[in-house]
Order: C-alpha cells, then structure tokens, then sequence
C-alpha cells in the first residue's frame, strides 16, 4: 500500500472487514494482514513420482534452462482483466516448480519505460550494513558492493543477456513513444511471495513454528547478514514489507521505489534461497512472537476462533495452537530436550519449496524474466502435504451445542455455525456468496427488519464465509450468522436462532432464484469493470494467494465475479442449513459467573450445553415458515448508464469555489484522469451549538448513531449496489459523504436528505447564515517546559497489556522499531507518529508492551536512551546521506494517485480546515529540496533543548512489574459490564521516574495551561 502523505504513521493493522461487530482477523495473527488459504482446485500438480512417493531432487540445472520458452505476445491473453486495466500480466513456471506471474505496470499505451535504464535509474550507493559487505567471508559476498550500487547495468553477465534477451525478444517489447509529460513518473514497485504451508503443517510438539518461521527468515541472509538490513533498505527508499501465516499459506511481501525494485528483490530473495536463521536471535524472537501473543489475548475474535477450533475433531488440525508463546517455542522444547534450532532449520527445508511457491512481481515499465533469476534454485524438500483424508471435522457432539462465552467488549452476539465440505471448488457459482447476500441482507422482509421492526431484538447481522484461511480452506468451509443483539434479543436469543433457521428454510423450500444470481454477479461485474486500483503491495498480495486457489485464467477474477450459474450447486449448499447441523454461541459480558471452563491458550471462559429440549423438538420437525420472511424486491439502485459526463469546466488541477453564498459555498473539480462514471460528494454542515457543551458533543453522537439505523433497511438496495454513504459527528458539525457511479448516486443523496429532514421535523432542512465566524480548530494547550507523565490503569482486569506513548510538541521510523523492538525486545508494536493538533506540530513514540514483562516507566526511559542515541547518529549522518533520504521523500510524495478517492480525501482536508492550500504536497517538495543536515540537527536539538516539552501517557496493564496484588486472582481479561461506568484511576510514579511531575486529574490540569493561538499552514 502506498505510505500515508501526510498521515501519522499508525500501529500494524491485524484485521479485515469484519463478519460479526467486533474486528475478525483475516488469518491468524500475521505480521500484517493475510488472505485466503486453500489448495487449488486446478493447475497445480505437487513434487511426486508417477507413483506417488516423493520425487528425488533433480539433477542441478543453469539458470537460463530453467526459464521456459515464452509464447511471443504482448502479454498473456488467456489472463482476464478489468476492461480499463492497462497492465500486462504474464505467466511463466520454472523448471523447478515455481509459479511466476509478471506484472508490467504501464499507464500508457505509448509509453517506453526500461527497469534498467532511463532517468529513474538514480545513482545511489549505500554505505550502510545492510548489504553483504561486512561479511566475515569476503569470498561469499564478493559481489555485493555491486549489488549494493543501484544504478544502470553497464555489462550485464553472459546469464542475465541470456534471460533478458528471451524477455525481450519475446515477451513484452514496448514500442517507442514520446511518454505523456503530464503523467506521473513515481510509482512504487512491489513483489510478493506466497508458500502454500502454513500452521497446518505445525509438529504437534511445536505449536506455532510456521509462524516462528515466518518471522526469523527475515533476520538476516547469507549474502546480506545484518539483520535489519532489509528493513533499513526499504525505509530509506519509501518502501514497506511484511508477512502473514495462515492456516495452509505464508505469504511475504514488499514495496519500494521503483529504481531500487532489483537490489530490493535480490535481497528478498535471500531470505529464501540461504536465510541465517542464527541460534542468537532465536530468544528475541520468541519473546517478539510472545509479545504478539499477550496483544491476542484480550481480542474477542482470536479468542472465539481458537475455541471453535477446539471444538474439532482429534486429529485435525484445526485444533492446533497457531500463534505459539514462550511456553510452546522455548519453555516446552527445553524441558522435552527437543533441539529447537534443528527442527526450526528441517521445517524450512522441508516446506519452503519451490514447487510449493507462487511469485508475483509488479513493476512500472518492462517487468522482465531476470527479476525470477533470484528465485532460480533448486529448491527441493518433502511432497506438499495434504488433508484430503480428513472428512466431517466438525461432525461430533461437541460441536452441535450451546456454547455461552464471556466477552471482553461490552456487545451482546449471538453467532450460528455451521461446517460445510471445502466450498472452494465451487468458486465459478459461489454458492456461499449467494446465500451470503440473502442473509445479510437488510431491506424490507429480511432477517433483520423483521428482528428489528417486530421485536426490536437486535440491532445488526452479518452472514457468510470470510474466504480467509480459517473460515475456508482445503478441509472444510465455514458459514456463520453473527447477530448483534439488544439486551432484550440476549434474552430471547432462542427465538431470534429460530428466526434465522425459519429464513433458512425458506430459501431451502423457494430454491435458487436466478433473478438474484443474476443481480449478485451485475453487481459484481459493475465493481470488476470500475474498481479502483490498489496499491501494489496489496495488488500483488491478493494475485499471489489466487494463484493457489483458482485457474490461470481466473488469477484476477476468480475471487470477485460470478461466472456459472448452477441451480442445484446452490441447492446442494442450502440443504446443509438445518439447525441440527449448526452450533449456537451466545456472546456476552453478562455471561460472567455463568462460565466455569477456560480455553488453554487465549484462556476464553465459556459453557457448554446441550439445546434447550423445547427448541430441538421444534427444530427437529417440519415446522412452519415465516410469512414476514421473503426474497428481496429488485433492486432500484442498480447502475445501468456508465456513460461519462460531457465536460462541463474548465479543465483545474485544484477545485475551485463555484458557488459562495451566506449560507455556504460549494467546491468542484471535474476528473480528468481517471474517467470512470463516479462521483465524490462530502458536505460539512458547520453548527456553533456542537462545542457549547459536552452533552452537545454527545447528542451528536447519539444522533449520528440512530440515523444510520433509520437509513439501513431504505438504503440497504444501495449499499448492495456498491453507493457507499457515512455520517460523521465531525467536531464541529455533521459530515455526510457519498460515492459511488453517478447514475444512482443523487437517489441515494436524496434518502439521506429526506430521512435528515424528517428526523427534525423540520420538513426540509433550513440553512442560515452564521451569526460569527465558526472556527473550524481548536486551541491547543500549551505544554509547560517539562517532562509530564499521566499514568491510568486500563478499564481491562487481567489484561498485561500497556500502552507508552511518549508526545514531544512543537520524523524517524526504522530505527526506532530496529532499537525499541529488536534489540530491547519491549513490544512487538513500536511506531513513531508525525502529529498536527488543528496546526499544532509534534511528534511521538509509542510503544506496546506488558506489565508481566516491563514497567511502563522502564519503557518510557528506553524510548529516551533511543532519542539520545538517534540524536549522535544525526550527527554522524553526511550531507549525501541527508539528500538521499530527503530524495526519497520526495518521491514518496510524488507518487500518483492510484485512485479517485486520495485525491479527493487530499484536497477535503484543505477544504474542511479551512487552509485550501490545495498544492501543498508540492509546497513540502519544495521545502525538502533545500533540506540541509543542519536544518534537520538543528530541528531536533530545539525539540530536545531545554525549553522542550514533553508529555508521557501511559495506559497500563494488570502485571507484576505493576507491582499488581491481584494480578494472580485475576487472570483473565474482564471488560467492564454493559451499564457501567468505568472510572480512570490515576498512578503516582514509580521509582522510574520519581522526579517526574505527574497528573492526577486531566481537566485540573488543562485548566491551568495557557492556550496557544489558531494555527493554520498558508504556505
């Protein structure tokens, strides 16, 4: 994903869009977020003999044999692509069995872009330990100074003319063209890397060594052994990389600028042709992944799914513990005498196989066959494993029970399972995605409304299959109904389930409709044909994980479209919705003292029992359908004119105000670059009544909160047709977006605008002028002249985790992460973050932690020895070291939108601010340009100095090095119940930071403070 322009950098994301009210991780607790794991249903054949015993490795074989011939043409047409996708796709298998797919990224037919040669070939030499060239074995690492250089290749070898003259020849030979001076030449380049083994594949002795894998083949390689070296070489080229294990996938990935795409991958590419993996970082990376652990624990989602997956059969998999702790990966393996280090080594030489390996590598300009030279080795390990032989895996008595379970959100849910044999190979008529959209839907006669308008039970529903490697892989296909109750629905949940299987029932009686296959894949193909590209970091992620799943022509749609429709493929689904096949979990803080079991590792209290009698009695019958329950009408808000609108402005790099009344003024920019038959239309209706009073802040919350609800059931046919509407309590009014295509968009406008009138009786809305200007920021406090520290106790009992964020008012990030996780091993999320409070600059470091392991303050005290020795290495720093990375700044903010929506968040926050300084990125270009070392010294001495301020927030943990009494009577995560009104409960400090002065009360304190001026940025 491209870097945030002017964002603050934030902690990793570990979550997707979720199917149930609280966040569902896509995989289980990757470094970033993963996809979908799953075999594939076509394509690929495993590393076996004709006879099926594993194959002996191949005889050695040159570089150049093991690329195939290409088929001469100008990308690969049995690929299908968006119709406005301008990128060439091309598939190629080595000999070796890895899977490759080359992505030429060029925005103009005409355009002539070389990797190797051309302006952005910039001359760049890297004089950090990152490369190889520290090496004790100068032998082995001979060539890496050149490696280190990226610049123009001036005499490629005899092997890489031999590749390149076969991609050159015969794959993509771009005709020569003038190249648009209009057109943006940053891009970022980006490769991913996916492993069809994931935490399946874990020995039932080592819990968690898939993931441990993942994360210790990046410490280092033969050829460039420092262990943050990649990371080091990505951040200062604007580039990012990250990992993810799943059930049956890892997947690997990175961005960076373009003109250091090559030397990037090279040292990728290591990681998987002869990583380190050295015995001496084997404890910090056990103590990062148990970090990771103790931040699961408290989550509601990673907490269910392990229990569901407890629920299992013996023997499958699904029962293991993917995350792994200390106590799995060092405390077990020592006390069993099991050789860690060894196992560590056989599992990757086993699993990281090339035929098990799927490439994907995207590029803007010519992508090459030499980019797969890195890959070009014989790797070679045991057959792919299977779990074919694993049948009715959720099939037990367990299983089809009533599970209550204690929640640490403050939501009642009620969840309805069912397992279904592996779905995956139905992907051309998606059943699921089929009975997904009924379920979920929320207009007239659905689930929902009839639980809302009737009974007033709940509140919101989801339905369907994630298609992540939990939910779907090659063993089984889940299908949950997540229901967010009302405290009344909590108590009548027996009767909302029987809602549910009531709807189910009729979609099994009434049978497919081919009226809604039909609307579902027009729906889909309209987003297909107009969607918006992604990043491609994340571009090449997704690609990367369908190439497993799908056939090779299918690579790009077969997760979105609809292609077949087979009525009795739906049919054969539906039949497996009975109650008697499903699992029933009710969810809730108020099931605290009900719940005498615990799960093992994420340590989830719940029950078990069977259903009430009553209930399987009627669900074991024929019983009797739901009049209220039926089909949704057609859907009004489906586009069905994509033409574009004939110009109507003059053609602007910036909006302009076009209308400018008492009332309000209005902005426009017609697009001009991405034409596609959309629109972007935000208002910010601006009252001086929300900052009168806390409870005017709080009505507007409330208000933006029930309106939505209003709108679901109306609005429900435009949401499915992809108009995307929000309501935001602004901070100094209500902002009301819109998008979607510009044929049914003013429909959706309209809605919003009448059920806003008529919640105000007003009729229609009235707008009037503004007695007095309404400023649109606030006055910031100002910090006094020394090191403040607010300490609180989370509202969590039980949870270790702590939270020090450490604000300088008024940027630094691998360092940071390289000094505070890697060597001080304090938190597995470190993040330093630029801040801008309504003008106000500063900067902060956070760091999360926990107090069985660190006391915050201790942590405070490592994020300052990190700024003192940040600030001797600035001064070390050259002035070229002080341009490249002000250069590579500047690209970074040079880089083109990749879809309509940047530019228009971009320029809406100049409008909302009311600064409009529309060209800011090329104002901060500027500036950068005549960036200088003392510029930047002088900077953070200022910031250090003694006039510094300093404010250190610190949410802490239950832990002994809390000094916390309790902590042993309360070892699971409590969140406060439903009703109550959790109180912040002030710490003095410890002997950390005794002279520190400390706040007891934040509106005391504030109080006392001076405020600082408005402050806009003009220029």
């Amino acid at each position: 994903m491209l870097p945030a322009r002017s964002a603050a950098p934030a902690p990793p994301e570990r979550v997707m869009a979720p199917a149930s009210p609280f966040p569902a991780p896509r995989c289980h607790w990757p470094r970033t977020p993963g996809g979908a794991a799953a075999a594939p249903p076509c394509g690929w054949v495993g590393a076996r003999s004709p006879e099926g015993s594993p194959s002996l490795p191949p005889p050695p074989r040159s570089a150049a044999a093991m690329v195939p011939k290409a088929e001469p043409n100008r990308g690969d047409p049995a690929i299908t692509k968006a119709p406005g996708d301008t990128k060439r796709h091309r598939y190629i298998k080595l000999q070796n069995g890895l899977n490759a797919l080359l992505i030429s990224d060029i925005n103009n037919v005409d355009e002539e872009f070389s990797e190797e040669g051309g302006a952005e070939s910039e001359i760049e030499t890297d004089n950090d330990n990152d490369s190889g060239t520290d090496s004790k074995d100068d032998g082995e690492n001979s060539d890496s100074k050149d490696d280190e250089k990226v610049k123009p290749e001036e005499s490629p070898s005899d092997l890489d003319m031999e590749i390149e003259g076969l991609a050159v020849e015969e794959a993509w030979a771009e005709p020569t063209g003038k190249k648009d001076e209009d057109e943006s030449t940053e891009k970022m380049s980006a490769a991913a890397l996916c492993v069809t083994v994931g935490s399946f594949c874990d020995p039932e002795d080592l819990p968690g060594l898939a993931h441990f894998l993942e994360d210790m083949v990046f410490l280092g390689s033969l050829k460039y052994p420092d262990e943050n070296g990649f990371d080091v070489f990505l951040k200062k080229h604007g580039g990012s990389g990250n990992a993810s294990t799943d059930c049956e996938l890892t997947v690997f990935h990175f961005d960076i600028q373009q003109q250091y795409f090559k030397a990037a991958l090279d040292r990728w590419a290591q990681f998987f042709i002869h990583p380190l993996m050295i015995r001496d970082a084997i404890n910090r990376e056990v103590e990062a992944i148990d970090n990771e652990y103790q931040l699961a624990k408290p989550c509601d989602a990673n907490r269910w799914e392990v229990l569901l997956g407890s629920l299992a059969r013996p023997g499958h998999p699904m029962r293991k513990f993917f995350l792994g702790n200390a106590e799995t990966l060092k405390h077990e393996p020592k006390k069993s005498n099991i050789d860690f280090y060894t196992r560590l080594k056989d599992f990757w030489q086993n699993y990281y196989s090339a035929p098990y390996m799927n490439l994907v590598v995207q590029s803007k300009g010519n992508t090459r066959y030499k980019f797969c030279i890195f890959f070009l080795s014989n790797f070679c390990g045991l057959p792919k494993p299977s779990f074919d032989h694993l049948t009715d895996h959720f099939d037990t008595r367990e299983f089809h029970r009533l599970y209550r379970v204690v929640l640490v959100s403050n939501i009642h849910l009620l969840n309805i399972i069912w397992a279904l044999s592996p779905q995956e190979r139905n992907y051309r008529v998606k059943p699921l995605r089929y009975i997904s959209w009924l379920v979920g839907h929320e207009g007239k006669d659905s689930i929902l409304s009839f639980l809302r308008k009737k009974y007033l039970w709940a509140v919101a529903l989801s339905g369907g299959n994630a298609e992540t490697g939990f939910e779907q892989n090659s063993t089984y296909s889940i299908f949950k109904i997540s229901v967010t109750l009302t405290s009344e629905g909590y108590e009548h949940f027996y009767e909302v389930a029987s809602v549910v299987f009531q709807y189910m029932k009729m979609l099994q009686k009434v049978g497919p409709d081919k009226r809604i296959w039909k609307e579902i894949q027009k729906i889909n193909d309209n987003e297909f044909s107009f969607q918006d590209q992604v990043g491609p970091i994340n571009y090449v992620e997704n690609i990367c994980e369908n190439m497993h799943l799908f056939c090779k022509q299918d690579f790009l749609t077969g997760n979105q479209l609809l292609f077949d429709y087979k009525p009795e493929v739906i049919a054969e689904a539906l039949d497996l919705f009975c109650p008697q096949r499903a699992n029933l979990c009710l969810l809730s803080t108020n099931n605290e003292g009900k719940c005498p079991l615990k799960e093992r590792w994420l340590e989830m209290q719940y029950s078990v029992e069977d259903i009430e009698q009553y209930w399987a009695a009627v669900w074991a019958f024929d019983f009797e359908l739901n009049p209220d329950l039926r089909h949704p009408e057609e859907n009004e808000y489906l586009a069905t004119d994509f033409s574009l609108k004939a110009p109507d402005f003059p053609e602007v790099d910036y909006p302009v105000k076009v209308l400018n009344t008492p009332q309000g003024c209005m902005w426009y920019r017609k697009d001009n670059k991405f034409r596609k038959p959309e629109a972007y239309v935000h208002f910010h209706l601006i009252s001086p009544e929300v900052q009168r009073s806390a409870e005017s802040i709080v009505l507007l919350d409330i208000f933006v909160s029930i309106l939505p609800l209003n709108l679901s059931e109306p609005a429900c046919g435009a949401d499915i047709a992809k108009l995307e509407y929000k309501l935001v309590a602004g901070e100094h009014g209500l902002i009301i977006r819109v998008k979607g295509f510009s044929h049914k968009l003013p429909l959706l406008l309209q809605l919003i605008i009448d059920h806003l009138s008529d919640f105000m009786s007003a009729g229609k809305l009235q707008f009037t002028p503004l007695a007095h200007p309404c400023p649109v920021q606030f006055r910031v406090v100002d910090l006094p002249n020394t090191h403040l520290l607010c300490k609180v106790k989370t509202f969590n009992k039980g949870d270790a985790n702590s939270e020090v964020t450490v604000y300088y008012q008024m940027h630094m990030e691998e360092p940071c992460f390289s000094f505070l996780r890697t060597k001080e091993t304090l938190g597995y999320h470190v993040y330093p973050a630029y801040r801008n409070n309504s003008g106000i600059i500063g900067f902060s470091i956070s760091v999360t932690t926990q107090a069985t392991k660190h006391n915050s303050e201790f942590v405070d005290k490592k994020i300052e020895e990190f700024l003192l020795y940040f600030e001797e290495k600035m001064k070390l720093l050259t002035e070229d070291a002080v341009f490249l990375q002000a250069h590579s700044l500047i690209n970074t903010k040079e880089y083109e939108d990749t879809f309509l929506g940047e530019e228009m968040d971009r320029h809406w926050k100049e409008i909302v601010s009311q600064q409009y300084l529309f060209e800011k990125l090329t104002c901060e270009i500027e500036a950068l340009k005549s960036l200088t070392k003392e510029d930047l010294i002088e900077w953070f001495q200022v910031l250090r100095g003694k006039d510094r301020r300093t404010l250190s927030i610190h949410v802490v943990g239950y832990g002994e090095q809390e000094q916390d009494s309790e902590f042993a009577a309360v070892s699971d995560v409590q969140g406060p119940l439903l009703g109550e009104h959790p109180q912040l409960t002030f710490l003095p400090p410890s002997s950390y930071m005794k002279n520190t002065a400390f706040i007891r009360h934040i509106k005391d304190f504030t109080s006392t403070l001076n405020l600082l001026p408005y402050h806009k940025i003009l220029q």
